[in-house]
């Protein structure tokens, strides 16, 4: 796999990721610049992890990942986006940013890198892969790019309030949909 094509796989593993960062942005426009590296190197070491695991349990569990990573990505983004819709509604809907912690993170970070974990069973098929190399640059790039993205969302949440916020949940719900169906019909 040349550079080019590892950075590129390393982008699209990511936008479900940035996609997400830019809703916690949107959704939490009081994030200071440690929450945003801390939802990059949450969702960075997710997406990095996920395929090393995916190496390395290899094609022993291949069939059962594929039949529900989809299950578990929608099940987990419909639970989020979901929460975040009502939250706006409800009087604690100003406090759910300070639940944006370990929990909240691991829980997207997990939902977003299942992708990654069969894409990791993928790379067994190349050669002269470098594993720690790859998931490196897998890590990185959706590092940074989530970072860019909480910071896009801030700035787009301050400007559109608790509209953001609805649309930040519709988002998040629509990203689940778009991982179920694509598993389930194409």
């Amino acid at each position: 796999m040349s550079l080019v094509e590892l950075f590129a796989l390393a982008v699209g593993l990511s936008m479900d990721a940035f996609a997400i960062s830019v809703t916690n942005g949107l959704f939490c426009n009081n994030l200071k610049s440690k929450d945003a590296i801390k939802i990059g190197v949450a969702f960075g070491g997710a997406q990095a992890l996920m395929p090393l695991i995916g190496f390395l349990i290899g094609s022993v569990f291949e069939t059962f990942i594929k039949s529900v990573d989809h299950w578990i990505a929608f099940l987990l983004l419909l639970f989020i986006g979901g929460k975040m819709i009502i939250d706006v509604f409800s009087a604690e809907g100003d406090e759910a940013c300070s639940r944006l912690d370990f929990k909240s993170l691991l829980i997207q970070a997990i939902a977003t890198s299942i992708d990654a974990l069969a894409v990791g069973i993928g790379f067994i098929a190349y050669d002269n892969l470098n594993i720690g190399f790859s998931v490196g640059v897998i890590g990185v790039v959706t590092c940074v790019l989530c970072i860019a993205g909480v910071y896009l969302g801030r700035l787009a949440g301050k400007k559109l309030g608790k509209y953001a916020r609805i649309a930040g949940g519709v988002i998040l719900v629509t990203i689940g949909t778009k991982i179920l169906i694509e598993h389930l019909f194409f």
